[in-house]
């Protein structure tokens, strides 16, 4: 017999997608999303990276083909990662006028005037040993270092980045580049900091497309302990009081309790990096027919989103627009 004194019933609002839909609490846009692309120096138009099933690094050319499609599914904001070639102790190629990312960004600005141009702000992929600081007998020196990022951000800003992202996790990073993209005439060129980058091991299939990986060592000493929260709050904060414009928490899936704590203490956008090994994980399950791939990269989307992103980097960005058949 049917229960008549139940006032509440959730279910009402879930008999149909009409009514699913009015109610549902979080939306994924495309509009919230930035795509990564990797950008390298020789004339292969595209190489696969084999981790990380449909993503490439571009010859030049080919980038501006892949930024083209990239806003046909509505997608306007990108990140720029450069593969140099040549690597020395002193990332050179990072802050080179004539680095990869500087002509990207030249030609990029040619081409596309609606483009939001981000630039990964890093010197891993620039230094012969694959760390993002300067090293001396295997110690990553971060006062060095900041000279470096420093230079490396004007030099990006000036051949036409809008937002610079450092990443490298060095003490001071935000308020030094901050105080030369100010000196230079850059105020108005934000800064997307990676305040929150955990030493995870969600990178491996990043450090084979950047080719990035450490030749020694880890990077324990200057990436953060994924046990600890409080310490999270601690650098975004941080970044915040330094002159950081977006917080950037990464990786995402694994620390979304971080990113929603995050959100409750900075006064400013926050950003979640859905790194490669989020991506290929799902991509390898597909390809193995153990589970729905579609709905899998949409129900984790949620997530990050749920948890308090305002923005999302992600290798699914350029298919987000055909998962959630837009018109």
């Amino acid at each position: 017999m049917a229960n008549t004194n139940l006032k509440s019933r959730p279910r009402r609002l879930r008999k149909n997608e009409v009514i699913r839909s009015l109610v549902q609490e979080t939306v994924l846009s495309p509009l919230q999303f930035i795509a990564p692309i990797f950008i390298h120096e020789g004339s292969e138009k595209e190489i696969q990276i084999d981790s990380m099933p449909g993503i490439y690094q571009f010859s030049l050319d080919r980038a501006l083909k892949h930024i083209e499609e990239l806003q046909k599914s509505k997608i306007n904001s990108i990140i720029l990662f450069g593969i140099p070639g040549s690597k020395d102790n002193q990332a050179t190629s990072a802050w080179d006028e004539h680095g990869i990312i500087q002509k990207a960004n030249k030609l990029i600005k040619q081409n596309f005037t609606d483009v939001l141009l981000i630039n990964d702000t890093c010197l891993c992929e620039y230094m012969s040993h694959g760390h993002c600081g300067i090293v001396l007998e295997k110690d990553i020196l971060n006062d060095p270092t900041l000279a470096l990022l420093q230079k490396t951000a004007v030099s990006q800003a000036a051949s036409g980045a809008d937002i610079i992202a450092p990443s490298g996790m060095m003490d001071g990073m935000v308020a030094s580049i901050r105080e030369d993209l100010d000196r230079n005439s850059f105020q108005d060129v934000a800064i997307m900091s990676y305040s929150v980058k955990y030493a995870s091991a969600f990178y491996g299939p990043f450090r084979e497309a950047a080719e990035s990986t450490p030749q020694f060592g880890d990077r324990k000493s200057y990436q953060m302990n994924p046990a600890n929260k409080r310490e999270a709050i601690r650098e975004a904060l941080t970044d915040e009081k330094e002159g950081a414009d977006i917080i950037i928490v990464k990786p995402a899936l694994p620390y979304l309790d971080i990113i929603s704590a995050v959100k409750e203490k900075v006064n400013l956008p926050i950003a979640a990096y859905n790194v490669s090994g989020e991506y290929s994980m799902i991509k390898a399950a597909a390809e193995n027919g153990w589970m729905d791939e579609s709905k899998a990269i949409i129900e984790m989307l949620t997530s990050i989103k749920r948890a308090g992103a305002d923005i999302i980097i992600s290798y699914f960005a350029k298919d987000i627009y055909k998962l959630l058949s837009i018109d």
